[in-house]
């Protein structure tokens, strides 16, 4: 049995029951692309994905997997089992899109080309897992591990993971979980191992208010809340590891000629790793207190103090599968000999959640390419030859680290 991932990798593309699952790939091609367009004109907005869930659902069980089912907070899946002999390994791809209700998703086609909002972010994921399993199932491919495939919610901004931390924290599979694979976009060559953390909160300054000429000297919780926004505006970060923080929305008061009784910002603070990003967060905190203390010595507080109410709106734990675990050098054998140039990066997906419990975790493209992710102009390309080689490279590494039982 060869031991380098290269060895692996090329014994694996080797085996006639690869190559015959990628000629599936090839033959279906217009399968995947007729399921890629169902399933983006079903719309699957933030803690909307109802009915795209019920229909993928049902694609997962006309496929022919054990133990279809949703769970609790919406996900979708079904088990592929293997030979026995390793944990199960899931292969996931999200529902959710960014766009709101109401967005236009019907997909125009112009050449090779497919625009529609979510059409690549995650939509060609999800139709790929099922170009996957009908390539196994036709070139009778066993794996040694189990393969759950999931269709999750809740990957996108105020989703918050909901689908993927359900899945691994309170979910029947919690715990039987050996190695996951987010295919998240198409680019096959960025491979992500490292998971950015993200701590969002929504800051509610509030004070007595009144009118902007008559009340004059009051306490002004939008000075309070300008404070703290240059406090954190000036604190330092590192590059390594790359951490950032952004005051990203604002709102409240009342009237032009009104000091406000409240309002609010919403801030963004991120890194890769968790303790620095822990130490961002006591850093924030800390200069919203001290904001709200140098307002209220500032002016008159006759009429009431200046408070200030931090609530959390969204947690993503920071995490990272090391470049060097066998998952990591499996996926980047498998992208290099399909002519890729693999990298390792570090992104927000839903990898952040295994990668932050120790269990391995990489996110995968889906093969072809895309552009304007999160745009109304996003689309992908679904030319054949570059689609079936990306989805080929992803194909392998998951086929690697879930092994390949002898043939019968």
């Amino acid at each position: 049995m060869p031991h380098s991932p290269e060895a692996q990798i090329a014994a694996l593309l080797a085996d006639p029951r690869f190559r015959a699952a990628v000629a599936t790939l090839e033959r279906e091609h217009d399968r995947l692309v007729e399921d890629i367009v169902t399933l983006t004109e079903i719309p699957a907005p933030p803690f909307g994905e109802a009915a795209r869930a019920a229909a993928y659902l049902e694609m997962l069980r006309a496929h022919g997997l054990e133990e279809v089912e949703q769970d609790a907070v919406g996900n979708v899946m079904g088990l592929r089992r293997g030979a026995g002999g390793g944990a199960v390994v899931c292969v996931a791809a999200h529902l959710d899109t960014v766009f709101p209700a109401g967005t236009e998703v019907r997909v125009r086609r112009e050449g090779t080309r497919l625009f529609a909002p979510g059409v690549g972010d995650d939509t060609r994921s999800l139709a790929v897992l099922l170009a996957f399993i009908r390539a196994l199932d036709a070139a009778g491919i066993r794996t040694r591990s189990d393969l759950l495939f999931v269709g999750d919610v809740g990957e996108e901004g105020p989703g918050d993971l909901r689908g993927v931390r359900h899945l691994f924290t309170e979910g029947r599979w919690r715990g039987r979980i050996g190695a996951f694979f987010t295919v998240d976009s198409p680019e096959v060559e960025r491979i992500v191992t490292g998971g950015i953390g993200s701590r969002r909160f929504r800051v509610t300054f509030r004070g007595p208010g009144g009118h902007s000429f008559g009340a004059f000297g009051l306490v002004n919780p939008a000075y309070a809340m300008a404070r703290a926004a240059l406090a954190l505006a000036g604190t330092e970060v590192p590059e390594d590891p790359r951490t950032t923080h952004c005051v990203s929305l604002l709102g409240g008061g009342t009237s032009v000629n009104a000091i406000p009784d409240a309002v609010w910002m919403e801030v963004d603070l991120r890194s890769q790793d968790a303790a620095t990003l822990a130490a961002l967060e006591r850093r924030f905190r800390a200069g919203v207190e001290e904001a709200v203390a140098a307002e209220n010595a500032a002016r008159s507080t006759r009429e009431g103090a200046i408070t200030a109410e931090i609530a959390l709106i969204g947690d993503r734990p920071a995490g990272s599968t090391p470049p060097g675990s066998d998952i990591a050098r499996l996926a980047a054998a498998a992208v290099a000999a399909h002519g890729y140039a693999p990298a390792f990066e570090a992104s927000s997906t839903d990898a952040n959640i295994p990668m932050s419990l120790g269990i391995p975790a990489i996110r995968i493209g889906s093969g072809g390419r895309g552009g304007r992710a999160h745009s109304l102009e996003e689309w992908i390309d679904v030319e054949k030859g570059e689609s079936v080689r990306g989805m080929s490279a992803s194909l392998a590494a998951i086929l690697a680290v879930a092994g390949m039982a002898e043939a019968a």
